[in-house]
Formats: C-alpha cells, sequence, structure tokens
C-alpha cells in the first residue's frame, strides 16, 4: 500500500506528488529535494528510490504465511534413512532458523512441537528472500531415541514467495534422532537393500 504526500517547493512554488511505500522514505525524498544542490542529496535520493524499498520489501509481512511441514522419526537402524521398522516422534521440537547469507547471523528462529504423526507445520508470515533457512532439530521426547547426527539434523527450506514455487507450502525432508543401537531386525533389513543393489 502507497502513501502520497504533496510536496511544494519554496523555491519555485512547483507541487510535487511523492508516493512510497514507507512514510521515511517519504522523508528521505523530500530532504532530498530540497538540498538538490548539495554533494551529498544524489547519494541521498538513490537511497531512498532504490535500497530502502529493497530492504522494506524483504521484511514485509506476507498477507498469506509461508507453511514449513516436515516430519521427525527415530532412525532406530542408525541407517541414516527411513526403514520398515523407524518410528515417528510425536512432541518433538524443531526450530527453522534463518541466517544472512552474508554475515551469516541468525536473522530469524522459530519453534515449533510435531503432533501424534511426527509431523510439524511452522508458519512463516514474512519473507525471507536473501536469507540460509534451516528446520534443524532440537529436543526429542524420547530418551531412547534422542541422540543427534549431523548431517540427518537440518532440511534445507526455501522461505520466499519469488522462488516460482506455486504452494505456500514447503515441504522438507524428514528428519532423524537416532538410537544408541540398532534394534533386532536391522541387520535382514539392511541386508536387503545390499540385495536389492
Amino acid at each position: 500500500m502507497y502513501q502520497c504526500i504533496r510536496h511544494t517547493r519554496h523555491s519555485d512554488r512547483r507541487s510535487v506528488l511523492i508516493c512510497a511505500s514507507q512514510p521515511i522514505i517519504i522523508i528521505i525524498i523530500i530532504v532530498s529535494i530540497r538540498s538538490l544542490s548539495s554533494p551529498m542529496s544524489k547519494p541521498l535520493l538513490f537511497v531512498a528510490l532504490c535500497v530502502l524499498p529493497l530492504i522494506v520489501s524483504a521484511t514485509r509481512p506476507l498477507s498469506d504465511p509461508l507453511v514449513v511441514q516436515g516430519r521427525v522419526y527415530c532412525d532406530t537402524c542408525r541407517a541414516g534413512f527411513l526403514t520398515a521398522v523407524s518410528t515417528y516422534i510425536a512432541g518433538a521440537r524443531v526450530r527453522v532458523e534463518c541466517k544472512s547469507r552474508d554475515s551469516f547471523l541468525l536473522t530469524y528462529s522459530k519453534d515449533a512441537l510435531t503432533d501424534h504423526t511426527g509431523t510439524y507445520k511452522i508458519p512463516v508470515n514474512e519473507e525471507h528472500e536473501n536469507q540460509i533457512c534451516d528446520v534443524v532439530l532440537v529436543h526429542s521426547p524420547q530418551s531412547g531415541c534422542a541422540l543427534i547426527v549431523p548431517g540427518a539434523d537440518r532440511a534445507r527450506a526455501i522461505l520466499s514467495t519469488h522462488n516460482g514455487i506455486a504452494s505456500n507450502t514447503r515441504n522438507v525432508n524428514s528428519l532423524a534422532f537416532v538410537t544408541e543401537a540398532p534394534v533386532a531386525g536391522c541387520a535382514q533389513i539392511l541386508q536387503a537393500f545390499d540385495e536389492s543393489d
């Protein structure tokens, strides 16, 4: 939504209608117009017209939020993938984390719990187009399946509406907590995978 202000220059009494998406941008434009003879006015005008709208649009709230969804399971065979004896974990805590592409500093974080099917759905109301976002494991309620293995503890999430994805649902790969030792029957299951190769 744009806001407009009519600005009249005192020197020649000409009136200009200035419209922008944020009031601060309008103020910077007016200050730049008033001091066009100043050497700093052109860079200031450039910032007002080009840089600030990008910053504002990058952090604007979405009218229809993105929903990050996935599942958390217990890797009972320590296989690194779902098997017939893997179980989904209810009440597992996961977190969406977004970091700056330049500094890798954390810019956004939101936690959620999985439901009885091991599924989580995390609504994200902001655009994170120029950030790297992942869903990461935080905590397992199952003491027998609570180990976090690097690589299986996070999944990438694209949290932007400017990427060609039609749906606002962002499905991410399943995440796994791991048991201390494989359960009974895992040797036969993994052997079946070897034989199929």
